[in-house]
């Protein structure tokens, strides 16, 4: 017996090692013109069969003309990175903000794995904004302070001026809104940075910082080990705690944790995702900070949030969704259920392409085989939900969520008026409850026009399919996602009443002007 499960796991670690050798040889070489043009053709035909919004904002017609001549173009073998930076761009040409591909990264070894996790990379330590038309160091989660607030020039040999235009090409927002660009590529230059170059060791970077140039070396290394536990046999015994301290350590642990979920702690940036507070000490003004609807359990945060407004009588409440990318339906429709003060309908029923749109979500050809193995024996559960669920309307299909029904307000709703802080950045979710609350005249606006699209977007869940020759992975929406309210024309953001654009100075003085907009406005009101 123990001979045969050595042997079984020698088989699976020569499976796994053989794998890995596979993959990072076919991400490398050069692929031949006629299984290039068999990856368009596959991405193309998965775009078709699973989005149900494909022709929204692009005709078929003019989709069909761009992935022709890509094909056209495409005439000598090229690798898996340089066939994404062809074929993300023709892509972006959807105009749908949910689909984003994948660049061919290389696999590792355990051993690689481990090796890599002891160091880490200075120039991921730094946080950018795009503004006025320069990439700006916003932040640094590193010791050297003395970057923040000078701009990128050059990355290598590389303006960043001509990267930055190169990497809006690759991605794209909802319809034919244009602030998510700026917003979004700033946020994540890095990681189109890494898409681009792959993987790197050393970067030499040149900045700017009033008027004078240097430059600046950023390497791969080491992480500080942390000290070794001291061993108690040759230092100072340890100090016995008695049976209360003990337990009141284990409560104040207990209670970290709770307030850490509620919350939402982002453990790499050291924040958290839910944030709620009265400004200045008055309490009839609050402001809530919302990073994303992602994680965490966001109930017993609201709750307590608005039981506080309530017992303050607060007039004023500013709800800040700046760089909210989105996240949970069941999270902002339960936020918004504290916001109106008229029943409502959160979401319309979400056109779909099949029948068992969750089925063909969980069987895709990225889905390690074990939960494909699980999902065929639940599939029997998972079609007949998925049935009693959908349907057909006018030759469409529909999928309805639990948001579909009428609700009501909360019985401890917010009441006074709202201020909601908006941008480029916030897209999706964030879009989706924007629209609610601009269409029911619920809140004043201030900021710039969202990434989202008002009338909604295609996403719910997510399709990823990994190309057969050059193995990129692309990741799209499989439902319409949208409110019952609509705005003409389509293919826009929820816009500001009041437009306020974030400038480099006011970050210099680490001003923020739409909220201080805001307090303005609220103190006029008073």
């Amino acid at each position: 017996m123990r001979k045969a499960v050595l042997l079984l796991f020698v088989f699976f670690i020569l499976i796994s090692c053989r794998s890995l050798k596979n993959h990072n040889e076919q991400i490398t070489k050069l692929h031949d013109v006629i299984d290039l043009h068999e990856d368009i053709d596959k991405v193309y035909s998965q775009l078709k069969r699973h989005h149900p919004k494909l022709y929204q904002y692009t005709s078929k017609e003019v989709l069909d003309f761009k992935f022709d001549s890509l094909k056209r173009t495409i005439i000598t073998p090229i690798n898996s990175r340089e066939f994404y930076k062809k074929l993300a761009p023709v892509i972006s040409q959807v105009k749908q903000g949910h689909i984003s591909l994948s660049s061919a990264n290389k696999w590792y070894t355990k051993k690689e794995r481990k090796q890599l996790l002891k160091k880490k990379f200075e120039f991921y330590a730094l946080d950018f904004e795009y503004l006025e038309n320069k990439l700006w160091v916003k932040n640094t989660r590193g010791k050297d302070s003395t970057m923040v607030g000078s701009e990128v020039v050059k990355i290598e040999e590389d303006l960043v001026s001509d990267l930055i235009d190169l990497y809006k090409t690759r991605f794209s927002s909802d319809g034919y809104n244009t602030t998510l660009h700026n917003r979004y590529v700033g946020r994540h230059f890095s990681n189109f940075y890494y898409k681009d170059k792959g993987f790197v060791d050393s970067l030499r970077v040149t900045f700017k910082k009033k008027d004078s140039l240097f430059i600046k070396t950023f390497r791969r290394l080491k992480k500080k080990e942390k000290p070794k536990k001291q061993d108690s046999t040759k230092t100072k015994k340890r100090i016995k705690l008695t049976s209360e301290e003990k337990k009141a350590n284990r409560l104040a642990s207990k209670k970290k944790r709770k307030f850490n979920r509620k919350h939402g702690f982002i453990k790499k940036n050291k924040e958290y995702t839910r944030n709620f507070g009265f400004v200045k000490k008055a309490k009839d003004v609050a402001y809530m900070k919302l990073r994303s609807f992602t994680n965490g359990s966001y109930k017993k945060f609201y709750k307590e949030s608005f039981a506080k407004l309530d017992s303050a009588k607060t007039k004023y409440l500013i709800l800040d969704l700046r760089d909210n990318g989105g996240g949970r339906i069941a999270e902002i429709d339960y936020l918004y259920s504290y916001l109106t003060k008229d029943k409502y309908k959160f979401i319309e029923d979400s056109e779909v392409n099949s029948r068992v749109p969750f089925l063909k979500f969980l069987m895709s050809n990225t889905t390690p085989n074990s939960l494909k193995i699980l999902s065929g024996i639940v599939s029997p559960i998972i079609i007949v939900q998925n049935l009693i669920r959908t349907r057909k309307q006018d030759g469409k299909l529909y999928y309805r969520f639990r948001q579909t029904k009428v609700r009501t307000p909360r019985p401890l709703h917010f009441a006074g008026h709202i201020y909601v802080l908006i941008n480029g950045n916030s897209f999706s979710a964030s879009s989706l409850i924007s629209t609610h609350l601009k269409a029911t005249k619920r809140a004043t606006f201030v900021g710039e026009e969202t990434g989202g699209a008002y009338n909604g977007t295609v996403a719910g869940i997510y399709k990823i399919y990994e190309l057969p020759n050059t193995k990129l992975k692309i990741r799209m929406g499989m439902m319409q996602v949208e409110a019952p309210q609509k705005q003409n024309p389509d293919g826009y953001g929820v816009k500001p009443d009041i437009e306020i654009l974030p400038t480099v100075n006011d970050r210099n003085l680490k001003r923020d002007s739409e909220l201080e907009w805001v307090l303005n406005d609220i103190k006029e009101k008073r």
